[in-house]
């Protein structure tokens, strides 16, 4: 049995905009936060970052402990247990050497510390049911690839790259869907690089956007207690 979903759906969500080039994985968390965990959060930053060990180079699977220990449920799903020697040589993962060992040990600890891992590939329409029925999701994407019908932001760059048969250099970018139209068949979602606004993007080109090389096709599944 096929489900049906709502037509519309969306997550209200506070936004915030991430302060520097690296921590767009925590601003997608910190949209997550009521206020006052908010304020907490923040003000605790540099020590939960200490705490965390990454520094400033955050992986999927250290968002997933931050989560973990805010009491959020969350699953995560990615094509690669631990981290994935091919991305050896991209600019984005240019501290590879560094980051290599915590991650691989943050995977295998993964279960004694009750975070979810699957191994999968999912489409946008497990994407949308996820929305209908439990909550938000962070994806990891390639920027480059990141548009706003909407607003137009970056659209026209993409279109020109693509009249010239540029390829676009792979930059790994957290964003949070929070919500989709089928009528236009658009996901929206909150790009903490920007101000407070929702992009539209359509399914097709977010598939294209988190399914590239070095994306490792990670999202992380939120489950928000009001739906459950």
């Amino acid at each position: 049995m096929i489900e049906t979903l709502p037509t519309f759906v969306e997550h209200p969500l506070v936004h915030f905009r991430q302060r520097y080039e690296w921590d767009c994985g925590l601003s997608c968390i910190i949209m997550l936060l009521g206020r006052k965990e908010r304020t907490r959060f923040l003000a605790e930053f540099d020590k939960i970052c200490q705490a965390a060990e990454f520094k400033n180079s955050t992986w999927t699977i250290d968002l997933c402990y931050i989560l973990k220990d805010l009491n959020f449920k969350h699953k995560y799903l990615t094509t690669t247990f631990g981290a994935n020697p091919f991305h050896i040589g991209k600019e984005y993962y240019r501290f590879f050497d560094k980051d290599e060992a915590r991650v691989n040990q943050k995977f295998q600890d993964a279960v004694l510390s009750d975070i979810p891992i699957e191994i999968t590939s999912v489409d946008y329409r497990y994407l949308m049911a996820h929305l209908a029925n439990h909550g938000n999701i962070i994806i990891l994407t390639n920027a480059s690839l990141l548009y706003c019908d909407l607003c137009k932001t970056n659209k026209l760059s993409m279109e020109l790259r693509s009249c010239l048969g540029l390829k676009p250099a792979y930059m790994g970018h957290y964003i949070i869907l929070c919500g989709y139209d089928q009528r236009i068949r658009k996901f929206m979602y909150r790009n903490p690089a920007f101000k407070d606004k929702i992009c539209f993007m359509p399914f097709e080109a977010v598939e294209r956007a988190r399914k590239v090389s070095g994306t490792d096709e990670d999202i992380v599944l939120i489950y928000d207690k009001k739906l459950m």
